[in-house]
């Protein structure tokens, strides 16, 4: 399955939400461009007093008069140094601010993200979004805007102050604002693109490396190596022709920068003199405007370098901004929840391609408070049946109902309160081993909660030899905990959220089938009174179970309970001939 980009934002919800982030933090913005500008005016007094000064070497001026000259040119070099600096200062901690609150904005949107959608996307693009797309909006907030007011400021004070030295010098400026405007314009029209481009490119690359990695073994036991590699050079051709793009706009933006930097400069100092010779200028009036002419060049440079990192900055913020526009999968019901551990499917069909279903017409109801089994061989719905039966997707016709109430009409936060997926693949945040279980209940439970349901997931021995028990770091840059500690990790957290249905796709499947039979013993008595739907892959669990349901083809081939599954003689019955004719440590799985 084709996974599909997450949305992006437009260049006007860009510029807008670029204007509100400076809304949020006026006084700040306004001291930057306040000492930027002092700085620039600061800046401007070199030329003149340079200029004034080869006027006097000329008229055979008093020493006395010359080190004055010099004493204030050296005096105005301190105080735009001076400025300088806390200009730089105060744009760094403005480019800090707004980047730390746009970072935090973008987790919050993450977090809120329907999890079909995040699924269906892939993990690439978020990944590149939260990895390249914040880096290079790092680069651009943090030193790419402020060099960008820096050289806006300076330019246009610069402008001023030669034209008001000598307009007609002024003109050697005018020659390549044309092509120069021509060059940048074109750029423009086309750098956001190919940079969104490039930025979709790396998410599909990532995505297809992060799926190789991950499948490797799968890969290899169907053989599947040359596909994956073709595959892999498919996406990083792709990367690369995005690249390539990107790099032919800057080879023709570069070259004709470069020569528009230096024109000026040589029809200032040609000009000059002329109009010097003619008398319609002063020797200070020609070195002023050549020196301002030469000092409008560097900024002028700063600004047009840095429009490449303010493009990739741009095209990074949209891609950030776009995962806020992505619609919400469930819309409020009226309808209440009359008994929360009910559920009941009615004509349920799904599919993950349209018009390719993977579920036909199931018809289904977990009682309250039931043992509910679902069994069936690898890749006949039963894990897609469980996702819907805890509202991760909504079904194509049909509906999936938690005490009367459909599931997707339910609010996310309620619904999580209600009912609970838990899968067999599990996280170890980075902290201490009591903020991975608070995270199921922040503020609700002590520290004898928290041992009580790491005892009832027989994860009570390990945690207590612990070096710091509950404080002890675990996760990345603490202790690694094996795959069945963070499975037991996980059921521990289930037990604290304390829902009403939990639906468990294969999640003892990491333990060894003795300490697998154990603990769901265990969390059968745990859980008492709540309704518990288990897809299973060892058949002691359907045997324990109130009923049974196997799953094939995306049907329900057969329900009822371990006995009569049994008598019928059906397909339960060979799937459980199967497993007792291996050995007891290795059923099979299912």
């Amino acid at each position: 399955m084709t996974a599909r980009i997450l949305p992006v934002a437009d260049s006007r919800q860009v510029r807008r939400y670029v204007r509100e982030l400076i809304a949020r933090h006026p006084r700040t913005f306004a001291t930057t461009i306040a000492l930027y500008t002092l700085a620039a005016v600061a800046g401007l007094a070199g030329p003149r007093l340079l200029g004034d000064i080869v006027q006097a070497v000329q008229q055979h001026a008093t020493i006395g008069h010359i080190n004055a000259l010099a004493g204030a040119l050296a005096a105005f070099v301190l105080l735009q140094t001076t400025l300088t600096r806390y200009a730089y200062v105060s744009a760094g901690r403005f480019g800090t601010i707004i980047l730390a609150e746009l970072r935090e904005e973008f987790v919050e949107k993450v977090l809120a993200l329907p999890l079909s959608t995040v699924e269906n996307a892939g993990s690439g693009d978020l990944v590149t979004r939260a990895s390249r797309d914040v880096d290079a909006l790092r680069r651009s907030a943090q030193m790419a805007a402020p060099e960008t007011l820096v050289a806006i400021v300076t330019i246009a004070l610069t402008v001023i102050a030669t034209v008001l030295v000598s307009p007609l010098l002024f003109l050697s400026v005018l020659i390549v604002i044309p092509p120069l405007f021509a060059v940048t314009r074109w750029y423009l029209r086309r750098a956001t693109d190919g940079y969104l481009r490039e930025n979709a490119a790396a998410a599909r690359y990532v995505d297809g490396l992060g799926a190789t990695v991950a499948g490797a073994a799968t890969i290899e036991a169907f053989g599947l190596q040359q596909r994956r590699i073709e595959s892999a050079d498919d996406e990083l051709a792709g990367s690369y022709r995005a690249e390539r793009y990107t790099l032919s706009l800057r080879t023709v933006l570069w070259p004709v920068q470069e020569f528009c930097y230096v024109v000026p400069v040589a029809g200032a100092l040609l000009l000059g003199g002329y109009a010097y010779t003619r008398g319609w200028a002063s020797l200070a009036q020609v070195t002023a405007v050549t020196l301002y002419i030469q000092q409008l060049m560097i900024p002028l440079e700063v600004l047009l370098d840095w429009l490449d990192t303010l493009q990739v900055g741009g095209a990074s913020l949209a891609r950030l901004l776009g995962v806020a526009q992505v619609p919400p999968d469930r819309t409020a019901g009226a309808r209440a929840v009359a008994d929360p551990r009910e559920l009941a499917g009615t004509d349920v069909r799904f599919a993950y391609v349209g018009g390719h279903d993977v579920l036909h017409g199931v018809d289904l109801t977990v009682r309250p408070g039931e043992r509910f089994a679902m069994v069936g061989p690898s890749g006949a719905g039963k894990s897609t049946l469980g996702r819907l039966l805890a509202g991760i997707h909504g079904p194509r016709t049909g509906t999936v109902a938690l005490g009367g109430a459909p599931l997707i009409e339910l609010p996310l936060d309620e619904l999580r309160g209600e009912v609970v997926l838990l899968t067999q693949d599990h996280h170890v945040f980075a902290g201490t081993l009591r903020d991975n279980l608070h995270l199921a209940a922040p503020d609700e439970v002590d520290d004898e909660a928290l041992w009580q349901a790491l005892d009832a997931v027989d994860a009570g021995g390990w945690a207590a030899a612990l070096p710091e028990g509950l404080d002890t770091p675990v996760g990345s840059g603490g202790l690694a905990l094996s795959a069945p500690q963070a499975q037991q990790l996980a059921l521990a957290r289930l037990l604290l959220a304390d829902p009403k249905v939990l639906v468990l796709d294969e999640a003892t499947s990491l333990l060894d089938p003795r300490a697998a039979r154990h603990l769901e013993r265990s969390l059968s008595a745990v859980l008492e009174g709540r309704t518990v739907i288990a897809i299973a892959h060892r058949l002691h669990t359907a045997h324990d179970a109130d009923r049974v349901a196997v799953v094939e083809d995306g049907r329900i081939a057969e329900l009822g309970s371990h006995r009569e599954l049994i008598d019928a003689n059906g397909a339960y019955a060979r799937l459980w001939d199967s497993w007792h004719g291996e050995t007891a440590g290795t059923p099979p799985h299912v």
